[in-house]
């Protein structure tokens, strides 16, 4: 709402005291007479109207372009203002608040100074979060704080600032406020700049972002919006800072440059309610008077001094000011002064390069830490306003410091906030300083919260469709707060993503879904795919904190958390090969292969693949056999997987091609054989075995020397190759000697051999080797080119045997024909045996590259070869009726000219001119002169671009395709092949002994073992081995060291760069220049000071204002003629002949106010203050005192005034004057303070409790500082 003037009332200008001329009044406001000389009231003579000033506001020029503005009333709500721009301004709630204040005229500032200023309140306000609160107007310092805003939206290349900057002006003061008038608002409304046209206005700056116009009716009037701005900000220090009820409310700071006589009430009034100021010295007037006396003892901050440094800095302003209002400001100063934890003043020194911004935190800082009831709370406040404000710097300098001792409990707040807040230098600086992972994530609930607060993110997005049971579609936002979480669904969505082979992270029997599970709010990107889970599982887990914290920033793709999170996994190969794992299938499944989303994932992982092999280098160093166990020991921390499989499932080929890694998987391929065997030595045992009893050591180990020869993979394998030449050579030999009518020997054999590869088959499919199921080996099976190409040759066969066994002649060549297909894709799977061969094996993978891109290049080739065949073919031959004639016309020769095949069907002697030869293709149309119709030209012009394109240009496009293809794989072929190397390793480790056909027996011993028997299937131990509790523990902590050792190394590196060693020196510069002393730097008094809650110039429960009376006007000796203190009498009572001739003077001195004030009679006023005490225990170790809660003065304080109380002993401790608001010249407090230790278990701590909480409504007993 605005305000509208309902009264005409003429001033001597001839204008409404109100500021506006008669026009501009409403109808009822003129009447027929003038109100000369009546006294203007805002309450009375203005009325409320919705306002009509409201909406966008667009400037011109350069810097901060486009704000929200809107008009409202002096007497408008502090809440609703607050909603207005947190809801529909939609402004986040701040950090901090930030309230900027001085001289409102244009004033000289250093250009050192004012850069200091500027960049120091842009940073503070950057890095915190902070709102920044001005006047708003174009002139003074709200013109420096636009400027810096200007200067930043420029150098960051922002045409809308994250800077927040709310002016807070006078709508009557606001010069070409008519540009912002429209009942429905303006969106936008231009507003231009003229500086030379305001006259006695102002004009709104623009650089601004947000403008509250206070509208209190009046034109002209400065100052209306003063009310209003203080209680705005009071209602913004009264937030809680934080989404969490951390009882942490929002700080507010002052920051005072220049100023006159209404800045020094605002700092006065600020400090009063605690509000602690930051003073710029040099920048002139009153900033530069407090200054000078900030750091001097109250003593010396005299009458004469200020009156000195007023004529200093205000030169002939200084004239203008009465003898009563320097004793004032004297006063006023005085008080400032005696308030040193509120008042920090920022000095420009050369040998110093800090900004505003650490005085700013300085001096929040140094506030909360001298709040005298907090204690303990006043260190937990400090380190939450550091952790909001993202300000490490500071808490390592004013925070963790040699006196405050941490303790992880007390820890665990900040903690819990910069992780949600995603600050992961507080979350290594909280580590450094003693918070435990362990105890922080002790309770289930804060992990579970934790995953609560999840970012905007994929893996939020399928929690959520999990949470929900798969209810979300494509496009549906899922409704906040309607699905619960629980880590059984963070558990099942983690199994998901690393594999049914793994068990789940957090069991059911652990985790409970429960009423209490917090609620899950979560932004929709679209369908996201819920996977079902398969096979049954038994929970099996362990509680690991570190993994959990891992966890949790892996999945949000947080990369600075996560290598927080992973410094702290004692199992850290197998944690960052499940991140590798998780992340590439987050990848994967997030469908937007290009998305930025998607490249971070990926980055991530390869990231955590080289963390791993750089930490499993470390250990194979040290101990390759220690190394190699790490690889196949069982984590119960990440499902009770393997590192080996962990890397083989994230497709991790650098850590397998790993030299440790590839020796393991050398040893399991030897067996028991020595892998320094050579492999003539090997085939030659296979021949003649008794040789194997010839190695040394041999007659100890005669009974299972031959076993270990024939088990092992290596033998194994040796043995199937010569099965397979025997099965080929078998093959052929039917084929092309033996193929009769009825079945020789040879086919018979021939089929029995086949039945063996078959039966073969059919075990890799079944059998289980490491425990994944049925359904993920079977997908497995089908995802590999040479089991598909095995299934192939399979059907083949048996389709050409079926056509082969048939009566019918045509029938039983067909047979042969689909046999002899066969073959070549029989031969063809021999490649895949020599994918073992370090020579042949990279070689095979790049011919599988580049049969992929001799696919996409016969596209392109075909479209050629068509387009040239087809307008070939109807040029020369007409109405071509035979099909295979048309396909060979239009397809297969323009395919052979390509090679230099030139047709010779234009020749009669080679075609049919009816084309009635089935034999020969039709020829050419001849005309009437038996000559060719057709232009030869035209022929000849289409061969040559043909030839062209298709020889020339695309067959060297695919030369230049496989060398590129050939470059590309070449350097990782080794890898790759060091990869796909295990998956043969495996598949002979786990293949009978026998080589096919004799294979056959093998099966129906395992046949008669698994249906028959119902033996369990075995499992080999050789990829996975279960550690004892005590050499799991080794394992881990000397895993646990060589992390240490590769991350100190990694960092050595880092910081050998030049980049970082500049880093570093920058910011050793930055920290020795700082130093505890930017504050006032105050000396102690070294006298007592006289009182000083007498002289508060405002008198309690009333609106009566004291007369100033400086320190040194404080004794009655000392002379101070202008002293005329009002007199004020709570209760109305004829005293003022009593207040002659020194009569009832206040011992303590002057206090500004006579009468008896709020006391009840004059002269000394006695009352009683018993300290209260008990013993908390039976051992008398712990000493409590009575204390009540003062509600007007909101702290604590001893009970007094109780008279009525039995008592076991007494002891006076003091009596005399006391210090108090209420006492007066004439009227004054005089106390007795008296111990009163009482029994606790007696019937009298029953009757004085009742009374004390009758009288006082609150107490409380006290212990804190009381242990004996």
């Amino acid at each position: 709402k605005s305000s509208l003037s309902l009264r005409f009332i003429l001033s001597v200008e001839g204008i409404c005291k109100c500021g506006y001329p008669k026009i501009q009044h409403c109808d009822e406001a003129i009447k027929p007479e003038d109100y000369m000389g009546e006294q203007w009231d805002t309450h009375r003579h203005v009325r409320e109207v919705p306002t009509d000033a409201f909406g966008d506001i667009t400037f011109g020029g350069l810097g901060q372009k486009t704000g929200k503005y809107v008009r409202v009333s002096s007497d408008i709500s502090s809440e609703s203002l607050y909603q207005l721009m947190t809801e529909h301004w939609k402004l986040r709630s701040p950090n901090l608040l930030i309230s900027v204040t001085g001289g409102a005229k244009n004033f000289y500032m250093k250009t050192h100074l004012k850069d200091k200023f500027r960049r120091g309140l842009i940073k503070v306000a950057q890095t915190t979060g902070a709102w920044i609160l001005t006047g708003g107007t174009h002139a003074g310092v709200m013109k420096h704080v636009g400027m810096a805003v200007r200067d930043y939206t420029l150098s960051s290349g922002l045409m809308e600032g994250q800077i927040v900057v709310i002016g807070v002006a006078p709508w009557g003061v606001i010069h070409n406020r008519h540009t912002l008038v429209h009942p429905e608002g303006c969106f936008p409304a231009y507003y231009a700049l003229d500086e030379q046209g305001q006259g006695r206005l102002s004009c709104l700056d623009i650089n601004h972002t947000h403008f509250l116009l206070v509208d209190d009716g009046t034109h002209g009037h400065y100052g209306v919006e003063i009310e209003l701005r203080a209680r705005l900000e009071k209602l913004i220090s009264q937030q809680t800072l934080g989404s969490r009820g951390s009882g942490v409310t929002i700080p507010v700071v002052c920051v005072v440059l220049d100023g006159g006589p209404g800045t020094l009430n605002t700092i006065y009034n600020a400090m009063l309610k605690h509000t602690p100021c930051v003073v710029l010295e040099g920048s002139g007037r009153l900033a530069d008077v407090i200054a000078q006396v900030a750091a001097l003892p109250v003593s010396k901050v005299t009458l004469v001094l200020i009156s000195q440094l007023m004529k200093r800095f205000f030169g002939q302003e200084y004239k203008s000011f009465t003898e009563v209002q320097v004793i004032e400001w004297t006063k006023k100063i005085q008080d400032i002064v005696r308030m040193p934890h509120l008042l920090t003043v920022f000095r420009i020194d050369e040998d110093k390069n800090y900004d505003v911004d650490v005085a700013i935190l300085q001096a929040l800082l140094k506030a909360s830490r001298s709040d005298e009831h907090a204690g303990r709370q006043s260190w937990e406040r400090q380190l939450e306003l550091a952790v909001a404000w993202n300000r490490v710097d500071i808490a390592e300098s004013e925070i963790f410091t040699e006196e405050s001792q941490w303790t992880s409990c007390d820890l665990h707040p900040a903690m819990f906030s910069a992780l949600v807040g995603d600050k992961p230098e507080f979350v290594r600086l909280l580590l450094e300083n003693g918070v435990c992972v362990g105890k922080f994530l002790e309770q289930e609930d804060k992990l579970t919260e934790l995953y609560a607060h999840l970012p905007a993110c994929f893996f939020l997005r399928k929690l959520a469709k999990r949470v929900q049971g798969g209810k979300i579609h494509r496009g549906q936002e899922p409704q906040p707060g309607s699905s619960k979480i629980s880590l059984s669904h963070v558990a099942e969505e983690v199994r998901h993503l690393l594999g049914s082979f793994t068990q789940p992270l957090y069991g059911l029997s652990r985790h409970k879904m429960t009423g209490d599970d917090v609620r899950l709010a979560v932004p929709s990107k679209g369908l996201v795919d819920l996977p079902c889970l398969g096979e049954e599982w038994t929970p099996d887990t362990v509680w690991d904190p570190g993994r959990d914290l891992f966890l949790w920033a892996v999945v949000q793709n947080n990369t600075e958390l996560a290598e927080i999170g992973w410094e702290q996994v004692q199992d850290c190969i197998a944690a960052a090969l499940a991140a590798c794992k998780i992340l590439r299938k987050l990848a994967q499944e997030s469908g937007e292969d290009d998305s930025e989303e998607a490249k971070e994932m990926r980055e991530l992982a390869s990231h955590y693949e080289k963390q791993a092999i750089g930490v499993f280098s470390e250990c194979h160093s040290w101990d390759a056999q220690r190394a190699q166990k790490l690889l196949i020991r069982v984590s119960p921390s990440w499902g009770r997987s393997t590192c080996l499989w962990l890397a083989l499932e994230a497709d991790a080929k650098s850590f397998i091609a790993h030299s440790g890694v590839q020796g393991l998987l050398t040893q399991i391929w030897c067996g028991e054989l020595s892998v320094d065997n050579p492999h003539w030595k090997v085939l030659l045992c296979m021949i003649f075995f008794p040789l194997i009893y010839t190695a040394p050591n041999s007659k100890h180990l005669q009974s299972t020397l031959t076993p270990v020869l024939f088990t092992s993979p290596q033998v194994k394998f040796y043995w199937n190759i010569a099965s397979y030449f025997g099965f080929l050579w078998l093959f052929a030999v039917v084929l092309m000697i033996d193929f009769q009518a009825y079945p020789s020997w040879r086919e018979l054999l021939l089929y029995v051999w086949l039945t063996s590869l078959v039966c073969e088959e059919f075990r890799q499919l079944y059998h289980d080797f490491d425990g994944s199921g049925f359904r993920r080996k079977a997908k497995m099976y089908i995802s590999d080119l040479w089991n598909i190409l095995d299934v192939l040759s399979i059907v083949l066969f048996i389709v050409g045997l079926v056509c082969r066994l048939q009566a019918s002649g045509t029938v039983f060549y067909v047979g042969k024909v689909v046999l002899c297909i066969d073959f070549i894709i029989f031969s063809l799977r021999l490649m895949a045996i020599f994918t073992i061969s370090r020579t042949l094996g990279p070689k095979i993978i790049i011919v599988r590259r580049m049969m992929m891109d001799l696919f996409f290049f016969m596209f392109l080739l075909s479209i050629w070869v068509v387009a040239y065949g087809v307008a070939k073919q109807g040029i020369l031959i007409h109405n071509e009726e035979r099909l295979n004639w048309i396909i060979r016309g239009a397809v297969y020769e323009p395919y052979l000219i390509i090679f230099g095949n030139v047709p010779t069907n234009i020749d009669s002697e080679h075609c049919s001119v009816n084309g009635s030869d089935p034999l020969k293709p039709k020829c050419p149309m001849l005309n009437d002169e038996n000559m060719p119709a057709f232009p030869e030209w035209l022929t000849i012009i289409m061969l040559c671009v043909y030839l062209l394109f298709a020889n020339i240009l695309l067959l060297n496009l695919l030369i230049a395709i496989f060398n590129y293809t050939f470059q590309e794989v070449q350097d990782n072929t080794d890898t790759i092949w060091k990869f796909q190397r295990y998956e043969l390793i495996k598949e002979y480790h786990s293949r009978p002994a026998l080589p096919p056909p004799f294979i056959l027996l093998s099966h129906l011993i395992l046949f008669i073992r698994a249906v028959l028997l119902r033996y369990p299937p075995q499992r080999h131990k050789t990829f996975r081995q279960e550690l004892e509790q005590t050499e799991e523990e080794e394992l881990l902590s000397w895993e646990a060291y060589m992390k240490d050792n590769y991350l100190a190394s990694t960092r050595q590196d880092e910081s050998q760069s030049v980049e970082h060693r500049i880093q570093d020196t920058q910011l050793m510069c930055r920290s020795s220049d700082r130093d505890d002393g930017e504050s006032s730097g105050q000396e102690t008094d070294e006298e007592a000071a006289p009182h000083t809650f007498a002289r508060q110039l405002q008198y309690p429960s009333s609106t009566v204002k004291r007369f100033p009376v400086p320190e040194e006007k404080v004794p009655w000796e000392v002379n101070f003629t202008p002293y005329l203190p009002p007199v004020y009498n709570e209760q109305d009572s004829m005293l003022n002949f009593i207040l002659m001739n020194g009569f009832g003077r206040n011992p303590g001195g002057r206090t500004g106010i006579r009468g008896k004030g709020a006391l009840k009679s004059l002269g000394p006023n006695h009352i009683l203050h018993p300290v209260l005490t008990r013993w908390r225990d039976a051992e008398h170790k712990v000493l409590e005192f009575l204390a009540v809660w003062e509600e007007a003065e909101k702290h604590w304080a001893l009970p007094g005034r109780l008279h009525s109380m039995c008592v076991f002993s007494v002891m006076q401790v003091y009596k005399g004057y006391v210090d108090d608001s209420r006492n007066t010249d004439n009227a004054w407090i005089e106390t007795t303070i008296v111990t009163l230790h009482c029994d606790k278990h007696t019937p009298l701590m029953a009757d004085l409790n009742r009374i004390v909480s009758r009288k006082y409504h609150f107490l409380s007993y006290c212990s804190d500082f009381c242990t004996i």
